[in-house]
């Protein structure tokens, strides 16, 4: 069943907060992944990353997304889900891919502290380096690509929700 909608992006696109009001338009149901990942691992996220570090926590991602069973949902994973395989085979097949593109000084503006924020960069590695990373994996993925640059939320809903109509249209 390939009638969901899986958002992808860097962190502070929106995937969360644009997802939900999609998914509300639409009548669809929403599902956080980081969240059905803090359930399954009974820890927050940064207290499984604290125990296993950033690669452990990549597998126990790729493995939660990997086997994520929904129907008409907006899905919204994390962004460091792009590197699990298996789970972006996974998504590819239960749905439709929306790349919420913004570019780097937007994504700077908004994520003031990345710590905070919970963005894992490895040591000596900057916000711009794991920008530069995900950008051709997010590209490879999509099949949707909504830029939000210059939008404000109102607007990047409005976009996405017509982008995915017109994918759907072109699709029958």
């Amino acid at each position: 069943m390939k009638n969901n909608l899986i958002f992808i992006g860097m962190p502070a696109v929106g995937k969360s907060t644009v997802g939900v009001v999609v998914a509300k338009r639409l009548g669809m149901r929403f599902i956080d992944t980081d969240l059905v990942i803090q359930e399954q691992e009974k820890k927050l996220l940064r207290e499984i990353i604290a125990d296993v570090g950033s690669d452990g926590f990549l597998e126990i991602e790729n493995r939660v997304n990997a086997g994520i069973q929904a129907e008409n949902s907006v899905i919204s994973p994390g962004g460091s889900a792009i590197y699990g395989a298996e789970a972006m085979k996974h998504f590819k097949e239960i749905g439709t891919v929306v790349y919420l593109k913004a570019s780097y000084q937007t994504i700077k503006r908004r994520i003031r502290s990345p710590k905070k924020r919970g963005v894992v960069l490895r040591d000596g590695q900057t916000l711009r380096d794991l920008y530069n990373e995900r950008i051709p994996y997010f590209e490879k993925y999509a099949d949707i690509t909504v830029c939000e640059d210059g939008c404000r939320i109102e607007e990047t809903i409005e976009n996405v929700i017509s982008a995915v109509e017109e994918y759907r249209k072109n699709r029958h």
